[in-house]
C-alpha cells in the first residue's frame, strides 16, 4: 500500500497550544471542509490557520502601487526635491543624537 506524503504539519512537532472555542456551527463547517479534503480536523485548522496567517502578513508586508503612484515614486527617487527647512533640522538633530 502506498502512503500519501504527510503534510509539513503532520511532521513538525507540536510542543505549543492554542486554545479557543467555536460555536457549533462554526464546528461543523470546519469538520466537514476537513473531511472533504481528508484530513484530521487538527491538521486542516492547523494548515488553514497557518495559510491565514502568511496570507494577512504578506498583505501588510506587500506595497502595491498603481501605475500613477509607481511613476511618481520612481520620478522622486531620480529626481528628489530639494531639502526644505524642516528635513535640515531633523537631518541636524539626527547627526547630533548619533553622534
Amino acid at each position: 500500500m502506498t502512503r500519501l506524503a504527510q503534510p509539513a504539519t503532520e511532521t513538525r512537532a507540536r510542543a505549543e497550544r492554542l486554545g479557543f472555542r467555536v460555536d457549533q456551527p462554526t464546528k461543523q463547517l470546519v469538520e466537514r471542509a476537513a473531511k472533504l479534503e481528508r484530513r484530521k480536523l487538527t491538521d486542516y485548522c492547523l494548515t488553514a490557520l497557518t495559510e491565514a496567517a502568511h496570507r494577512t502578513i504578506a498583505q501588510h508586508d506587500l506595497l502595491v502601487l498603481s501605475d500613477a503612484e509607481r511613476s511618481t515614486f520612481f520620478d522622486v527617487l531620480v529626481n528628489p526635491p530639494a531639502a526644505n527647512e524642516r528635513l535640515r533640522r531633523a537631518f541636524a538633530t539626527e547627526r547630533r543624537r548619533v553622534s
